[in-house]
C-alpha cells in the first residue's frame, strides 16, 4: 500500500506553509479573521483537488482514444452548508472542451471513466458529497 504524507507548518498570524510534492503552498485567511490573504483557504483546495484529478484523468484517457482537444477547463462549483462545521454538501463539475469536430461519445466515455473508475479524489468525496457533472463544447 502506498502511503503519502504532507506537512503544514504555521508561519505567522493565520498563514500556514504546506510542502506538497516539493512545492510550497501558502494557506491564509482574509483580514477579517486575522489573515493577510497571502494564499488560498483550505476548503477551496478541495475543489482544486477534484478538478485537477478528474482533468488529468480525462486528458490521459482522451489521448489513449486519439482524441485531440485544443483545451479543457474543469470548473468545480461547491455548495457549503449553512451551519458549522461548514462543509461541501454538493459539488458540480463542468467540463468545457475546446476543439474541432470533438466526438461527444468519446468525451462522455472519458468523463465517465474518470468519475466511476480512476479519480481517487472523486471516489472519496462521493462517500459524503453529492457530485454532479456536465460536458460543454466551447
Amino acid at each position: 500500500m502506498d502511503k503519502m504524507s504532507i506537512e503544514v507548518a504555521w508561519k505567522e498570524k493565520m498563514a500556514f506553509s504546506a510542502s506538497v510534492n516539493g512545492h510550497e503552498i501558502i494557506l491564509d485567511a482574509d483580514g477579517a479573521v486575522g489573515g493577510e490573504d497571502r494564499g488560498p483557504r483550505p476548503k477551496p483546495l478541495m475543489l482544486v483537488a477534484l478538478g485537477g484529478c478528474t482533468g488529468m484523468d480525462v486528458i490521459s484517457i482522451l489521448r489513449k482514444m486519439r482524441v485531440e482537444v485544443e483545451s479543457l477547463r474543469v470548473r468545480v462549483e461547491g455548495e457549503l452548508t449553512d451551519e458549522h462545521p461548514r462543509y461541501y454538501k454538493m459539488m458540480h463539475v463542468i467540463y468545457e472542451f475546446g476543439g474541432k469536430d470533438l466526438p461527444m461519445d468519446k468525451l462522455e466515455k472519458a468523463v465517465k471513466l474518470s468519475e466511476d473508475v480512476y479519480c481517487g479524489v472523486g471516489a472519496v468525496y462521493k462517500k459524503a458529497i453529492e457530485i454532479t457533472s456536465e460536458i460543454r463544447i466551447v
